[in-house]
């Protein structure tokens, strides 16, 4: 009952939050400049969020061999690159890990 409750708070309080801007800013017209640096906030976080993950070992920056993450993040950057497929990437990025771990984890 107290995870049901504490969803439903979560819910509540992300629906508030996005009615707040929409009542509070929905008539204000928002500069053209602050509207196409909004597009890069989502690229952003998400980068942040996979280079802390492929970077980080331990609390500790790791940038050798044996970061078997950072290789295959390297496999999957050259994926994308060639494919500019999405699900491709992840793919093939999931796939390189998985092989490096099972044949270079110790």
């Amino acid at each position: 009952m107290t995870l049901l409750l504490a969803l439903l708070a979560a819910g509540v309080l992300t629906f508030l939050t996005r009615l707040s801007f929409i009542a509070l800013l929905g008539g204000v017209e928002v500069p053209r400049v602050v509207v196409r640096a909004l597009r890069f906030v989502p690229p952003a976080v998400l980068s942040a969020i996979v280079a802390s993950e492929v970077l980080v070992r331990d609390g500790k920056v790791e940038l050798g061999p044996g970061n078997l993450r950072l290789l295959a993040a390297a496999i999957a950057t050259a994926v994308a690159l060639l494919t500019r497929n999405v699900f491709v990437t992840i793919g093939a990025g999931m796939a390189a890990l998985w092989t490096l771990q099972a044949l270079l984890a110790p």
